[in-house]
């Protein structure tokens, strides 16, 4: 990446105050200082420099407020994921000053790439999409705890599948003669359920978000896919920025991280496990929708319910996705004996591909 600006300034950014490293290229001047307050209020010393530079700052706590805020003032100020920014193995310090002298150091070497900032209103519907992420966390957890107490205190459900409404009506119906044991029981059954009202309170929520969302016609395409519903199409959405920063589906396979680490040395190539880059919610979400399609390709009533008055095109990509990932599938685990966690992944990134252009059809 060339930077054409004159001025260049590292922004070590925090909630109270700010470190600022500023280069002059035309003089080679240097000078660092430290502003207090808030994010923001760093821009007025950017404007008293002048419009012709180029400032950096690590995504962080402080979100994209400084980035948005600088773009409405006519300030080119940009943000890099912190996770691409190299440091020495031996490098033990670390402080405000150093860390915006070497963001400007990597800044006018050219070295450094940036994120894609979001709208607030993507941002805020990305923030909804992961509390449901975290609160599926929770609940299995909580879960966990439960079944793992029961199971230590003899008792086993027999009756069906686990975390059903007949199971829930069990569960309810259980009792110990022992206080202690008693008080466990009520206090993880009391969590479980609070879980399933916060899961219920935030997919109202979601219902709600999506019906006003501006990229709801994306949803409403990736919803075409089989393993692909309303929560699964939102996330992806929200996390890829509804695949607009992706020109090319190589690109966005790159970004979730689903292709394969490499190591290449003169004449030898080697080639590892997946890189697990970029947005770790996208990657799981795109691995669970792989696992639907070692089934036969099929269209039921729910995924017919879902393609209901969308494009022809739409709706033959994903009946095409469908035949093919079927075969990987079947070609990569029967023919080849691969794991099914390692043909998910093959599946997720072909899948990857379809959604892509499924999302930016014209």
């Amino acid at each position: 990446m060339s930077v054409k600006a004159t001025v260049l300034v590292g922004l070590d950014v925090h909630a109270r105050q700010t470190h600022a490293t500023v280069l002059d290229r035309s003089t080679g001047q240097m000078s660092a200082c430290k502003l207090l307050g808030a994010p923001e209020a760093v821009l007025p010393f950017l404007e008293r420099i002048g419009s012709d530079l180029l400032a950096v700052y690590e995504a962080g706590p402080t979100g994209f407020g400084l980035a948005r805020e600088a773009g409405r003032r006519g300030l080119d100020v940009r943000v890099i994921a912190p996770g691409s920014v190299p440091r020495a193995p031996g490098d033990r310090v670390k402080t405000d000053k150093r860390d915006s002298l070497r963001l400007l150091r990597l800044l006018a070497a050219g070295e450094l790439s940036f994120v894609f900032v979001p709208t607030v209103e993507d941002e805020r519907f990305r923030d909804l999409l992961r509390a449901l992420d975290d609160l599926r966390g929770d609940l299995m957890r909580a879960r966990h705890r439960l079944s793992k107490f029961l199971l230590r205190a003899g008792q086993r459900y027999e009756q069906g599948q686990a975390w059903t409404v007949r199971h829930m009506g069990w569960l309810r119906a259980l009792s110990f003669d022992d206080a202690c044991a008693q008080a466990t029981l009520a206090d993880y059954l009391s969590a479980v359920e609070f879980g399933l009202g916060r899961r219920q309170a935030l997919l109202g929520a979601l219902e709600r978000a999506v019906a006003g969302y501006s990229r709801a016609a994306v949803i409403a395409r990736l919803r075409c896919f089989r393993g692909i519903d309303t929560l699964s199409a939102a996330g992806l959405c929200a996390e890829l920025h509804g695949f607009e920063p992706f020109p090319r589906p190589a690109l966005l396979s790159g970004f979730v991280g689903i292709v394969p680490s490499e190591r290449t040395s003169d004449t030898k190539r080697h080639q590892g496990s997946i890189t697990k880059a970029g947005s770790g919610h996208a990657r799981r979400l795109l691995v669970e929708a792989a696992h639907h399609y070692r089934h036969r390709p099929a269209i039921g009533e729910t995924l017919a319910r879902r393609q209901a008055g969308q494009d022809p095109r739409i709706i033959e990509t994903a009946w095409r996705a469908q035949r093919r990932l079927h075969q990987r599938w079947q070609r990569l685990h029967i023919e080849r004996r691969k794991p099914s966690s390692v043909v998910a992944v093959a599946v997720a990134r072909e899948l990857a591909a379809f959604l892509w252009e499924a999302a930016r059809l014209d």
